[in-house]
């Protein structure tokens, strides 16, 4: 070999080395260009407070909260009178109902044995039901005055408060209101029945004394509203471990509870409700109950932030109730951090940085789910009221 070709080769080896330095170089720079969020820490999380805060234009009475409870467990709410709040919202399923997505007007039956009567033209209602325990605290933060009266509700944080909240599931169309009565006119028509009824008469007098006529639509919504506030499980084994109980949790329990921060899951699922309460785009595929795509209320194919409080009663999971299991959530998760959308609808450039940044790994799974499982608390009202003043049976046609 003479020298040329050595020389030759020489050259050839520190251009190609030069060629990978430069590459690695790259590779680094985009990398580190990326800023990761902080690792949290359980001070982003915290104990549920152990009381509620009423809105000052609703203070809670004995009188009002009965009045709510007997309005949630009656049909004399729907357009055809055939569906109550309790029929999607019931206490065996921590007052959500184990289906994808709900079966509203038109529906029989209960729990997965509910389907629509025939024949039948009324969809499924667009989204999973969301449980209603706790939503008394909807929107708390660490470290801040709650204010009931601005508290996000729904997937898509569309109304504030449970008073407003309260009548739109009357006026959605698949839900309660059915085919008979337009948005407009569906709750003259509710509160025109409930003033022929001589016992809620004597129920509104009593629940708002000093009103001469208390049987209104905004009378309707406060007596919802603080029956609703009275649906609370604040008394978990994680709130006792953060009320200063070391023992309530167990040490796999307590390190789950480090890998969920670790992985990322705290940076969405904050605060004594484990969660932001903010809009994110995941990727979860539709619901094949609908032919149409959900793309949210700002078309981004962004959702809140559920709760994950109770969970072991609230399957299935997220908007679309597509996701059967915590461990299923939890692979998705980990699907998501590795570049997987799951809804073809959505593009890479729509996914939330928070979501895609998550670590989940599969042999965390099970400790991470072990931690979730002290979220639960089976204390709560399970009352059902034995009749309700219209008559109509209780919860609506489920039998």
């Amino acid at each position: 070999m003479n020298r040329f070709t050595i020389s030759y080769l020489l050259c050839a080896k520190l251009l190609v080395l030069a060629l990978l330095t430069n590459s690695c170089k790259s590779r680094d720079s985009t990398q580190k260009g990326v800023e990761k969020p902080e690792e949290q820490t359980i001070a982003v999380l915290g104990a549920l407070p152990q009381y509620v805060t009423d809105p000052p234009d609703n203070p809670s009475t004995p009188q009002k909260i009965e009045l709510g409870r007997l309005l949630f467990y009656d049909p004399i709410l729907s357009g055809n009178k055939d569906v109550a709040c309790a029929t999607c919202h019931q206490p065996e399923f921590n007052y959500a109902e184990f289906l994808e997505t709900s079966i509203g007007v038109n529906g029989i039956g209960s729990g997965s044995k509910r389907h629509f009567l025939s024949p039948n033209d009324i969809p499924f209602v667009k989204r999973n039901s969301q449980s209603i325990l706790n939503t008394a605290f909807n929107g708390i933060r660490n470290g801040e005055a709650y204010d009931p009266t601005v508290a996000p509700m729904f997937w898509d944080n569309r109304a504030k408060s449970l008073e407003e909240q309260a009548l739109l599931p009357i006026m959605t169309f698949e839900e309660m209101r059915g085919h008979r009565f337009t948005d407009e006119t569906i709750l003259e028509e509710v509160v025109g029945r409930l003033r022929v009824i001589p016992e809620y008469r004597t129920r509104f007098g009593e629940a708002f004394k000093g009103e001469r006529n208390p049987i209104h639509a905004q009378n309707l919504s406060k007596a919802l509203a603080a029956y609703e506030r009275t649906l609370i499980a604040t008394n978990s084994r994680f709130d006792q471990y953060m009320r200063g109980d070391a023992d309530a949790l167990s040490a796999s329990e307590q390190e789950g509870l480090q890998l969920f921060l670790k992985t990322g899951c705290a940076r969405c699922h904050s605060g004594p409700m484990f969660s932001d309460f903010k809009l994110h785009t995941l990727g979860v595929p539709d619901t094949p109950n609908h032919k149409e795509s959900d793309a949210g209320i700002n078309h981004d194919y962004a959702f809140r932030t559920p709760t994950l409080r109770n969970l072991r009663y609230t399957a299935p999971y997220m908007h679309s109730g597509r996701i059967a299991t915590l461990e299923r959530v939890l692979e998705f998760y980990e699907d998501v951090s590795g570049g997987e959308i799951s809804n073809p609808h959505v593009k890479a450039n729509q996914m939330d940085p928070l979501a895609v940044q998550m670590n989940v790994s599969f042999q965390d799974i099970s400790r991470i789910v072990e931690f979730l499982n002290t979220l639960n608390d089976d204390s709560f009202d399970k009352t059902v009221p034995q009749r309700v003043p219209s008559g109509l049976p209780v919860k609506g046609n489920v039998n």
